[in-house]
């Protein structure tokens, strides 16, 4: 069959006319191949893209890692851009669109990697497109050098301790201590494991290596830089995928605050946001996770020139703050997972707090609050659509939205 691609969707795949589904193709191009449940697995290109480019990376043809490696920048980042006005036109919404910020190759500092048992040893890397395949990814485009560097000893981790039956999830950072390693998913940490990975953490050189939360090496401090803060994170705590990305973000929120000065951080992670504004402003943070408020106060103590800082531990989805809580404060920072803040929204919403910092990693989400916002008389300022994770489909964004 021959079909014209038409667009993209959220996932990066070409849509063509019926809906029939075509990985890897571009809008405007011409491919061939055969359709199985409305997919075709193999297109063929038949008329290319003037944005089609050869893929740098060599995995590219085989590794799920990457979905848009055959697209020029400029493609992808309009392509960005424009998800997130589609997602808030379809609310009904429009916005002052700033140009998308995308970091650079060879800059994410965290990853998630599988690794998984062989007859012959092991595969340590990301999955193959919409398969349970693992491809090895050495020299990978994405990760930094610290992290590809520290592959083999990852392929040793799962060779000792991977069960033949389910990967090990391999949660990397790249801290300033060196790598963090967190593991899910393997054998049962007796003593003769523990002494193993113990082992191969100083083999491999790992600031810290964890196992199902349990703490097998701490040979370094494994902690990140926030504003002037040092903060150790938790094992497999969240944090931005990339030094270029955090930064974006965090002057999109320091100006979008303005001069607040008093403001609450609200999923405020281990002090992303929470720790550069107490250089200028009071701030109150929550977060769900008892282990990165924990991170987040011990940081703030540890750090001269502070304003005032605190923080709690609270599950704002079903505890989101409420009017009078919200009542002191001259801004709100939302750092939302993908599901987004729709209960917290309707509480700021009803406080009518002034200002509100809004930071996304789901541009569907963020504009369904963004219409309850609008509803309840708040205007989108400016929205800034951020690519952290080149050559995927994912777009994140900061927006300032305020009261008229």
């Amino acid at each position: 069959m021959i079909v014209t691609i038409e667009r993209l969707g959220h996932h990066g795949d070409g849509i063509a006319e019926g809906p029939v589904f075509a990985a890897r193709t571009l809008p405007g191009e011409v491919v061939e191949g055969e359709v199985q449940g409305a997919r075709i697995a193999a297109p063929r290109i038949l008329t290319p893209s003037v944005d089609r480019r050869r893929a740098p990376c060599a995995h590219y043809s085989a590794c799920g890692g990457c979905a848009l490696q055959h697209a020029t920048d400029g493609f992808v980042a309009g392509w960005k851009e424009g998800v997130v006005a589609q997602a808030l036109a379809g609310q009904g919404l429009a916005a002052p669109m700033r140009g998308v910020l995308t970091s650079p190759d060879r800059s994410r500092r965290r990853a998630v990697l599988t690794g998984k048992r062989t007859k012959s040893g092991a595969m340590v890397g990301f999955h193959s497109p919409a398969s349970d395949v693992v491809v090895d990814v050495p020299g990978c485009l994405l990760l930094r050098p610290a992290l590809t560097a520290a592959l083999p000893v990852l392929h040793r981790v799962t060779i000792a301790s991977a069960s033949r039956k389910a990967p090990l999830s391999l949660t990397v950072t790249d801290t300033d201590g060196g790598v963090d390693l967190a593991v899910t998913g393997g054998k049962p940490l007796e003593q003769t494991l523990f002494s193993t990975l113990a082992a191969l953490a100083d083999e491999g050189d790992l600031a810290r290596l964890t196992w199902e939360g349990e703490v097998v090496a701490a040979r370094r401090p494994a902690v990140q830089t926030l504003g002037r803060a040092r903060v150790a994170v938790p094992p497999g705590g969240f944090l931005q995928a990339t030094v270029e990305g955090q930064a974006a973000l965090m002057r999109a929120v320091i100006e979008a605050v303005g001069d607040a000065r008093r403001v609450a951080d609200l999923f405020a992670g281990s002090g992303t946001f929470a720790l550069p504004l107490a250089e200028r402003a009071e701030v109150h943070a929550a977060e769900g996770s008892p282990d990165m408020i924990a991170a987040l106060l011990s940081a703030a103590r540890a750090t001269p020139g502070l304003r005032p800082v605190t923080a709690e531990a609270r599950d704002l989805f079903r505890r989101p703050l409420l009017p009078d809580e919200l009542a002191r404060f001259d801004a709100v920072v939302l750092d939302p997972p993908r599901a987004g803040a729709e209960a917290q929204v309707r509480e700021i919403a009803a406080a009518r707090v002034p200002v509100l910092a809004y930071v996304s990693c789901n541009p569907v989400t963020f504009a369904r609050d963004a219409r309850i916002l609008a509803d309840a008389g708040y205007t989108i300022d400016w929205v800034l659509p951020v690519d952290q994770f080149r050559w995927s489909p994912h777009v994140e964004l900061a927006a300032r939205l305020t009261l008229g």
